[in-house]
């Protein structure tokens, strides 16, 4: 079926062109120029009729075509050869305004979308270079007042001198950790990063995580746990060193951002093909609206609270993608004056 407005337009000109030139051949009758004859009317008539709409509708096909010949150039940047023209029209179907109506609202819809992530990653660079600056204006402030300090200072006092020292290199450290931990983001983001998997028990994993987290929960007076019930051993396939990492950033962030003499429990789940381990605490817990950016990086729900703490805002980010370069999930559940339940999957060993 031709297309039904090239051809409805196409029809109504025809139409013009007849009734015209049959209207022309009446009046000649009627001015007796020519003898009257109804068949011959006729005849004329319809083969007129037919001969101008079908080169009517050609020439219109052939106008449309060559302009949207055009629109896809820029579009699609179709070669349009002699096989091109024939696999725009095949691609144009009958329809061929409608269908470029069609694939011209895709393009807009599209470019749309790329401006709006543009705008977005641009927003998200800005707010990068301004979160980077930050936590490197800090240690560095201080370190410039310890070194000043230091330099100017005329007493022979060594303790005094140590103690600046320590605090300057507290500062150095505080810089190469937010470095290695930028670090460690770019080479996943990069995909340089090669899992090494293994089978393990996960339970063991924690146990060391417990113990080497252990000061800084005996200082908040936080108790470390297991949930009474879990299975050992629990056996995972995964890069051994990484969730060691992963458990590292959920659990000090709990004892960190968790209630003071609260506690920290580490549950397991049997979830078919999965492990999933839920990192839970009883503690002032998180409102709605930061929790679907709780991964991102340098987020803080509290950024006057957190950075007294210490932390960089990396933690939950390297956590993402741990788990994510795992091909596992890694979700958040919380509720103010509840407390929050980080957990993540892996696959069974």
């Amino acid at each position: 079926m031709k297309s039904t407005k090239t051809g409805f337009l196409a029809f109504v000109i025809s139409l013009a062109i007849t009734g015209f030139f049959t209207l022309v051949y009446l009046l000649s009758v009627l001015f007796n120029a020519i003898p009257f004859n109804a068949l011959l009317i006729l005849l004329f008539a319809f083969l007129l009729f037919l001969f101008s709409f079908f080169m009517v509708r050609y020439m219109l096909t052939e106008f449309i075509f060559e302009r949207i010949k055009v629109i896809y150039k820029s579009i699609q940047s179709l070669k349009l050869t002699r096989e091109g023209k024939k696999e725009l029209r095949q691609k144009l179907g009958q329809d061929m305004i409608g269908q470029v109506e069609q694939d011209v609202q895709e393009w807009a819809d599209y470019k749309k979308a790329e401006i709006d992530e543009l705008r977005r990653m641009e927003k998200y660079r800005k707010e990068f270079l301004a979160n980077v600056s930050h936590e490197l204006k800090t240690p560095l402030s201080n370190l410039q007042g310890y070194i000043s300090t230091l330099i100017s200072e005329s007493e022979e006092d060594l303790e005094i001198r140590r103690d600046f020292l320590i605090k300057a290199e507290n500062n150095v450290d505080r810089m190469i950790q937010l470095v290695d931990e930028l670090e460690t983001i770019s080479r996943f983001e990069s995909r340089e990063v090669q899992l090494i998997k293994s089978h393990f028990d996960i339970t063991l994993l924690v146990q060391e995580v417990f113990d080497f987290l252990e000061d800084s929960a005996t200082q908040r007076q936080v108790k470390l746990q297991f949930s009474s019930d879990h299975p050992a051993p629990v056996m995972v396939w995964a890069d051994r060193e990484k969730i060691r990492q992963a458990l590292i950033n959920l659990i000090d962030n709990s004892i960190k951002y968790g209630k003071e003499g609260g506690r920290t429990k580490v549950s397991f789940y049997d979830m078919a093909e999965n492990i999933l381990t839920e990192i839970s605490d009883n503690g002032l817990g998180i409102e709605e609206q930061h929790i679907p950016r709780l991964f991102e990086r340098f987020y803080r729900v509290d950024k006057h609270r957190s950075r007294e703490k210490g932390g960089s805002g990396l933690g939950l980010a390297i956590v993402k993608h741990i788990i994510e370069a795992h091909e596992q999930t890694v979700n958040v559940r919380s509720a103010p004056g509840v407390g929050s339940t980080f957990s993540f999957t892996l696959r069974k060993g």
